[in-house]
């Protein structure tokens, strides 16, 4: 029998047919797929409107879709909505915390530890949040998983290079919008005025899977300067492309990277970040590759391993 699964997250942003970068929580919607294919009967609900009373007024729709899906799990993503999805508690719900919802702001926080004392069990995308939350008894850390058939390197003899690249120029792929406060773009826009004119830097904004490939695979560099992460996708995919990486230490950026080669870690001072970025971009002039695609392997980071820890999850609850 299949476990049925309601997943409760934002619905500001909605989600296209098609996978669309500019969404943000578009890992929500390929994690949901890799568990799909695991049969799990999955049904969603979009919250509308901001903050407390704006979710408050989605909560007859909510109650509605329970009852005529019948779900045996409620699976929120992020804090809000996992207060949100607990405002019932007839059906055990499984809460996400992503990472800003647990670092950035107190009210953030404290709406989470709320959240998560109400959920039958929480997962957390890296250890710092599991000791944030506590009660760790109830808390599993499993990343988001990365689809290493979709993000993978290109052989040498594919020569389609994106439009969007100079290619008298560095290109430098940044890891999301310019708008995203967390993603600190302002410290990437003065780490290029640092290195010069001959470095162009992409902003990662509505671009398909078969893109967001092409660019991690014919950038010099994937840049990630963010004020607060969990366990950032975009380093993870990164990864799968066998990419140079430069990102701040940053949720679990530095386990992920471990010691591989052509990926640094950095702090947040414009001038070693530059420095870091020169060294990613000989590396990637000598060597092309890193090998970061057998190191997301080496730590079951695939979309799949996930999804069976995540099912594992699932089953102790149901």
């Amino acid at each position: 029998m299949n476990i049925r699964v309601l997943i409760v997250c934002s619905g500001n942003s909605k989600p296209g047919e098609a996978f669309n970068f500019s969404l943000h929580h578009s890992f929500i919607f390929e994690q949901t797929e890799s568990l799909r294919k695991i049969e799990i009967d999955f049904n969603f609900f979009f919250l509308k409107g901001k903050g407390i009373t704006g979710y408050l007024k989605n909560y007859q729709n909510y109650i509605k879709l329970l009852n005529s899906f019948k779900p045996d799990i409620v699976h929120a993503h992020y804090g809000l909505s996992g207060l949100f999805a607990n405002l019932q508690r007839k059906i055990p719900v499984i809460t996400t915390f992503h990472g800003s919802d647990v670092f950035l702001f107190k009210a953030n926080r404290m709406m989470s530890i709320i959240s998560h004392v109400l959920s039958k069990k929480s997962i957390v995308v890296n250890s710092k949040m599991a000791k944030i939350l506590r009660l760790r008894n109830k808390t599993h850390i499993i990343p988001c998983g990365v689809d290493i058939k979709l993000s993978y390197p290109y052989k040498e003899e594919h020569s389609l290079c994106p439009p969007q690249l100079e290619r008298v120029k560095t290109n430098i792929l940044f890891s999301s919008r310019f708008d995203y406060y967390e993603k600190n773009f302002p410290l990437a826009k003065e780490v290029i005025a640092l290195l010069g004119p001959d470095y162009n830097l992409i902003e990662l904004k509505g671009y398909s899977r078969v893109e967001v490939n092409q660019l991690m695979n014919y950038c010099d560099v994937a840049l990630m300067t963010s004020i607060s992460e969990g366990s950032p996708l975009f380093i993870k995919e990164a990864m799968a492309c066998n990419c140079p990486i430069v990102s701040t230490d940053v949720g679990d950026v530095r386990e992920i990277i471990g010691n591989t080669n052509g990926c640094y870690i950095t702090s947040f001072d414009p001038t070693e970040i530059a420095e870091k970025v020169k060294l990613a971009v000989q590396f990637h002039k000598i060597y092309k590759y890193t090998k970061g695609r057998d190191r997301i392997i080496e730590l079951g980071l695939d979309s799949e391993t996930i999804a069976r820890k995540i099912l594992e999850v699932y089953k102790s609850v149901t």
